[in-house]
């Protein structure tokens, strides 16, 4: 037995009121418009994401300079955890020069005089500001690849790479140093 009232023709009207004109379908389902996604294989895409992760995150010195922009450098010897580090900043600064307006010669005397006190007062992290030398169109950088070039070839470096954005960016390096023994 159904417990459903009878609708009274007053309820039947505003329904047919409220819902309108009513066709019959002979078809009650949607079509499927959508296209079916072709198969994938994700284990070779896992694999190429890998592959592309690994090969970023070990550029080499060289790859880095190729750019124009980030400087990095490390020692024979020194691995390449050690750079990481440096790079994300894992190092206390322990101590700056700032080489902007300086002269090539001049900045060389003073970077060399900051690199003896920073060896003598015991320093291992310091940040070096050379500038991104970018004031005309015309004239290429000379500080920076001086910079470079005379802390690749200085034996108290052990390691250097471009500051992150806060502290300079690739206007300034943070330059890890060897440790001094007695």
């Amino acid at each position: 037995m159904s417990d459903k009232k009878p609708l009274s023709d007053e309820d039947l009207n505003l329904f047919r009121d409220a819902v309108g004109e009513v066709k019959s379908v002979s078809n009650d389902k949607a079509p499927d418009t959508k296209a079916k996604p072709r198969a994938r294989v994700t284990s070779s895409k896992e694999d190429n994401r890998s592959v592309m992760e690994s090969l970023l995150s070990e550029l080499s010195e060289a790859d880095l300079l190729e750019t124009g922009e980030h400087l990095s450098y490390t020692a024979p010897g020194v691995q390449r955890a050690v750079l990481r580090k440096l790079k994300s900043g894992k190092y206390a600064i322990q101590g700056e020069i700032d080489l902007h307006g300086m002269t090539l010669s001049t900045a060389k005397t003073e970077l060399n005089a900051f690199l003896n006190e920073c060896q003598h007062r015991r320093l291992l992290c310091v940040r070096i500001i050379h500038g991104k030398g970018r004031k005309t169109a015309d004239k290429s950088p000379r500080m920076k690849p001086a910079v470079n070039q005379w802390l690749q070839s200085n034996k108290r470096v052990l390691a250097f790479c471009s500051a992150r954005a806060n502290d300079g960016g690739t206007g300034a390096v943070y330059v890890l140093l060897k440790r001094v023994t007695d």
